[in-house]
């Protein structure tokens, strides 16, 4: 009842908000402190000079006895002698300013010194020494306040702990999972989460919790970033984003506070998802560094995993990270009921490359004849952001070249500058050493194509690219590798080797040119012996084993396992293999000595041979083929047949864009 009720419960004071007291800046606390400095200032500055009559101030004069006259517009002050008790000393003075026109007449007379002053306003001096400089100081201290403290928001220079994260409504997002190619299992895998964000209901009634956290691992460039955003904008919820770098600051507990303070809106606007780009700036395990403690960075953390432990999963609230470094996470995040959802997002395959290049070609004005088969066979080990790079690069090439649409020579020359660099036309060699370089590629290339097993050859040039490379023999394989034989490897062995044949058979010397050939040559070579147990003499054995990273030591180590004797017999297998494969080399170049020298001289000749003109001295079958590949491709509406895995510690794994 009425008189039941606390008559001081009227009286309480209002509840802080969540985020705690805040400190409001009024004008009126300026006001106070200049007062304040005004007082002190004219307390310090008052001097007590002896006032003295105008006419007694005269009869100083004719006396003698005045000396350091300060003339001003009101008065006169200066030095005096003053006798009292027998007694003489000198005190300063001040007297009214009276008009007088034989003042100046009667100081000269007397030899006084003195001199004319313009008198300051008070208000003026107190201005300079105390109102311009504080108000600079003012200036500045905030403006350090705003770029330290992160964000002049609406709470001002004192807004520490707000989140800096973007924050896209579900009308700003464009972006859907059409927009995305080249990664369907990862799509697949998060059309599950769209799924409860719009159908929360059909997961509730059986009981089923939603994963509060999934974590997308892959290198950079594959689509981590736009994958999230297509979530988003499939599901019509608001999409938070912001990077875990934001997190950190030299303030302690700001990263905490701003942790706080996502995941406070992110509720409010429930459904949603918030996205943490780079989330091993921020989740890197913790205990790492030996000499360091409990330092910001892991008061952030802590703030992060007591969060994502805070609020129910039937909120809507999906917390979505992305890294490229999974194995220096802490192992905290990575246990369930936080990120305990990774969805890895791999470079795409050949037919992966294909469909991101429809995505990017779209609102481009393509050429009749691109096949963009080809280019997604040029692209081995490309992601998404190195295809649309190369999109990009191709237009500005056609715009440059005033054209109306984007040819083939412009989408492989996009492709040639990301991967060699760009044509150095301007790089003049002397004719001879032109001559070494082209018999050198031929080599390359007639020794590939003589090989059943070696990639067909798409491109033989002598320009030079880049910084070093001199000229290039393109392969272009037709389809993504995975495992790679024996047989295999000593063809790209002996095909890489034909550089180097070509040029002791036509000039009985070798040139430094082959270097890198050597390099690749010896890679292989020793994979076979030491990694994959391919030498008879040696076994089936591994000889050099490498360590997987792992959270507790991110950085993986490679260790020889063998004797000292051990150590003769592989360097001996080594150079055993690669010798065969150099005498097998000589031996192909040998039996076509004359289609060597013709494909020299016309490759001096054009610079480039490719096409029609590369098929004629190599033949239809070792040379590539467009429209072999165009009718070898997929149709878009039958699924490709999954392809075998393979280790993904071989070093010749995969398609490389092998150039001699």
């Amino acid at each position: 009842m009425a008189q039941n009720q606390n008559p001081n419960s009227s009286k309480r004071k209002p509840q802080l908000p969540t985020g705690g007291r805040r400190f409001n800046f009024s004008i009126w606390y300026l006001v106070a402190v200049l007062l304040v400095l005004f007082a002190v200032q004219t307390f310090m500055s008052g001097k007590r000079n002896l006032v003295v009559p105008y006419s007694q101030f005269k009869q100083m004069i004719t006396d003698g006895r005045v000396s350091k006259l300060i003339v001003t517009t009101d008065k006169i002050t200066g030095e005096a002698r003053f006798d009292s008790a027998g007694t003489s000393r000198t005190r300063e003075f001040e007297t009214i300013r009276v008009e007088d026109s034989d003042l100046v007449k009667q100081l000269q007379e007397k030899n006084i010194q003195f001199e004319g002053r313009k008198e300051t306003n008070w208000w003026q001096g107190f201005l300079f020494a105390y109102v311009v400089p504080f108000a600079l100081i003012f200036i500045v201290w905030s403006f350090l306040l705003k770029r330290m403290g992160g964000g002049g928001g609406a709470g001002g220079v004192m807004s520490f702990g707000k989140s800096r994260a973007k924050v896209y409504m579900e009308s700003g997002i464009k972006v859907s999972f059409k927009d995305v190619a080249g990664i369907d299992e990862a799509v697949e895998e998060l059309k599950e989460v769209v799924e409860f964000l719009q159908t929360p209901a059909k997961f509730r009634s059986l009981g089923a919790n939603i994963p509060k956290g999934v974590l997308l691992v892959g290198p950079p460039g594959t689509g981590k970033t736009l994958l999230a955003k297509a979530v988003a904008g499939e599901a019509k919820v608001p999409f938070f984003s912001i990077s875990g770098s934001d997190f950190v600051e030299m303030f302690v507990g700001v990263g905490a506070a701003r942790v706080r303070d996502l995941f406070q809106q992110a509720q409010q606007k429930a459904p949603c998802i918030v996205f943490i780009d780079e989330l091993d700036a921020l989740g890197k395990a913790r205990g790492a560094n030996p000499w360091g403690g409990h330092d910001e960075r892991e008061q952030t953390l802590n703030a992060l995993l007591v969060e994502m432990d805070g609020f129910e999963s039937t909120k809507g609230v999906i917390i979505m990270a992305a890294t490229n470094r999974p194995e220096i996470l802490d192992i905290a995040l990575l246990r369930p009921g936080r990120f305990d959802r990774q969805v890895v997002v791999d470079p795409p395959d050949i037919n992966g490359r294909e469909s991101i290049l429809k995505v990017h070609i779209r609102g481009k004005k393509i050429g009749p004849e691109v096949n963009l088969r080809v280019i997604a066979a040029r692209t081995p080990g490309f992601v998404g952001a190195d295809l649309a790079n190369a999109l990009n690069e191709a237009a500005l090439l056609a715009a440059r070249r005033g054209r109306k649409e984007i040819g083939m020579d412009d989408l492989e020359e996009a492709v040639d500058r990301e991967m060699t660099g760009i044509e150095r036309r301007s790089r003049v060699l002397k004719p001879k050493i032109k001559e070494k370089i082209a018999y050198h590629e031929c080599g390359h290339a007639i020794v590939g194509a003589m090989l059943p097993h070696v990639d067909p050859i798409h491109r033989v040039s002598i320009i030079p690219r880049g910084m070093s490379t001199l000229g290039h023999t393109l392969y272009l394989p037709t389809d993504d590798q995975y495992l790679i034989t024996k047989n295999e490897i000593v063809e790209r062995i002996t095909a890489a080797l034909g550089g180097r044949a070509a040029e002791e058979i036509i000039y009985g010397e070798v040139t430094s040119g082959a270097y890198n050939d050597l390099m690749q040559v010896t890679g292989m070579a020793r994979a076979m012996v030491m990694d994959y147990g391919m030498s008879d003499k040696l076994g089936v054995l591994v000889y050099r084993r490498r360590s997987q990273p792992t959270r507790e030591n991110p950085f993986p180590m490679q260790e020889d396992v063998y004797g000292e004797k051990t150590a003769e017999t592989i360097d001996a297998e080594i150079k055993r293999i690669v010798d065969e494969c150099y005498v097998q080399a000589k031996k192909i170049l040998n039996e076509n000595s004359d289609l060597l020298n013709r494909m020299a001289a016309k490759l001096l000749e054009v610079e480039v041979l490719e096409g029609e003109d590369l098929r004629g001295f190599l033949g239809a079958d070792r040379t590539t083929d467009f429209s072999r590949m165009e009718s070898e491709a997929p149709r878009e509406s039958e699924p490709s047949e999954p392809k075998e895995d393979s280790d993904s510690d071989s070093p010749l794994g995969g398609n490389l864009d092998r150039s001699g």
